[in-house]
């Protein structure tokens, strides 16, 4: 007579496989949602560009391209070439159209070469609407090296998968040590993945020509950043920690980091992370760093110091909730081995803190499916 199967509530191997199934569902639910949430239309809204030319001529074309455009470009106009190539510079504006003879339009691709994409094809009709050819001048484009100027994205991507598989290593494999050590693998593994994130730009696909130890410093922030935050989410998410960090750093960061899409030609949720999340922190300073004259620089590297920051709290909290149970559990031990004279002697280790500890081993048993979870994606 053939035996039926085991119900999960009575196999704990089934129940414990079915357990773990639930993260990568979660990933694909999560994963979906918000690469085509932030990328599947990408449409222009509010997108900032002049129109160049002096006199009430420039500033009824300028009107004219506002109302056939409506919300999706900020038009506005200003006097000279020069001062649309600043404004370039400075990244208030994404594109602006010289009016003329030679109708011109000046771009900054090293910006966002999508971007410029956009504008060139909202330039072009106008200029074949007035007969003639439009010449596109790009004043900030990306090294040869790295002609669509997303390298900087992948390297983002690059950095971010060991910053957060490095997580589960040190959360979980790391959780029977002390705080304190833990704190310094952070420190050691952050700096050795911005090494790696330094060659990659560097010597290996030639990404940044200048400015490499810079591009280096942003890299260690970012990394750290994470591993920080990561590391103390772990003693209260345990195995939930690789979702929690997938979210974080991959959902809703690499869709908001503008390294595809800047947030002018995403929807309101992704731009608006744009302004504070850490890859757009890391992205938008790297860019400003090689190719427009380190302009806002400082604004992300504070960004990227803020995540730090907020890191070193959330890993003085976990510090002190393990430190609170380790009291609690000794107290509770101490309670225990006060028995009465006739009662028989404990045979127990020393240590009060040895039920945190097995605890903490026992997560680390779950260390390689949480490994293979974060790095699986």
């Amino acid at each position: 007579m053939e035996v039926p199967p085991m119900s999960a509530a009575r196999n704990p191997a089934l129940r414990h496989v079915l357990t773990h199934l639930l993260t990568p569902l979660l990933m694909c639910v999560g994963m979906g949602l918000a690469y085509l949430g932030a990328f599947a239309s990408p449409e222009p809204h509010h997108l900032p560009v002049a129109v160049v030319g002096a006199g009430p001529e420039a500033k009824v074309f300028a009107q004219t391209v506002k109302d056939k455009a409506g919300d999706a470009l900020d038009v506005r106009t200003v006097d000279s070439r020069a001062a649309a190539v600043d404004q370039l510079m400075t990244r208030d504006i994404d594109g602006a159209y010289v009016v003329g003879d030679s109708p011109e339009l000046i771009v900054a691709s090293a910006g966002s070469d999508t971007t410029v994409s956009v504008v060139e094809k909202i330039f072009t009709p106008v200029a074949a609407q007035q007969g003639d050819p439009l010449k596109v001048t790009d004043v900030a484009p990306p090294v040869s090296d790295d002609p669509t100027g997303q390298g900087l994205f992948f390297l983002l991507v690059a950095v971010s998968i060991g910053s957060y598989a490095s997580v589960a290593v040190i959360g979980g494999a790391g959780a029977v040590l002390r705080m304190r050590t833990r704190a310094l693998l952070v420190v050691g593994a952050s700096g050795v993945v911005s090494l790696i994130g330094a060659a990659f730009a560097g010597p290996v696909f030639h990404l940044a020509h200048a400015h490499l130890w810079g591009l280096w410093g942003m890299t260690w922030l970012y990394s750290a950043g994470i591993l920080l935050i990561g590391v103390g989410l772990h003693t209260f998410l345990k195995r939930w920690t690789t979702l929690g960090v997938m979210v974080l750093f991959v959902m809703l960061n690499f869709t908001s980091s503008g390294g595809i899409f800047r947030p002018e030609l995403q929807n309101g949720f992704f731009g608006s992370l744009h302004a504070f999340w850490n890859g757009a922190g890391f992205v938008e300073g790297a860019r400003s760093l090689l190719y427009f004259g380190s302009h806002d620089l400082g604004r992300n590297v504070w960004t990227l110091a803020a995540w730090l920051l907020v890191g070193a709290v959330v890993l003085g909290i976990a510090a002190l909730h393990e430190h609170r149970q380790e009291r609690s559990l000794a107290a509770a031990g101490h309670g225990a081995h006060a028995a009465p004279a006739h009662a028989a002697p404990s045979h127990a280790a020393p240590g009060h803190a040895a039920p945190v500890r097995a605890e903490r081993v026992e997560d680390a048993e779950d260390s390689e499916e949480e490994m293979e979870e974060a790095v699986g994606v």
